[in-house]
């Protein structure tokens, strides 16, 4: 199966794309994908307590099942003020 998977920020510059659409085994969970993502890049491992995810529009927990076709979003913390 495969989802689309979108980085923002500072994420974004870590993992490499914008976009992507990377292949996931079926019952995979949104954690199991940023296990993926941070074995290719260990700062990425280091943010995820401040990274947030989004399923198809909605924010998700780590333990959310993933299907195919699905869109995550990699949400980092957002500043200012």
């Amino acid at each position: 199966m495969h989802v689309r998977v979108l980085a923002f920020a500072r994420l974004r510059e870590l993992v490499g794309f914008g976009e992507r659409r990377i292949a996931c085994t079926s019952g995979a969970t949104l954690d199991d994908l940023w296990g993926e993502l941070a074995r290719e890049n260990a700062e990425v491992a280091a943010l995820r307590p401040s990274t947030r995810f989004a399923r198809n529009g909605v924010l998700a927990a780590g333990t959310t099942v993933l299907a195919d076709g699905d869109e995550v979003a990699l949400l980092p913390p957002v500043g200012g003020g």
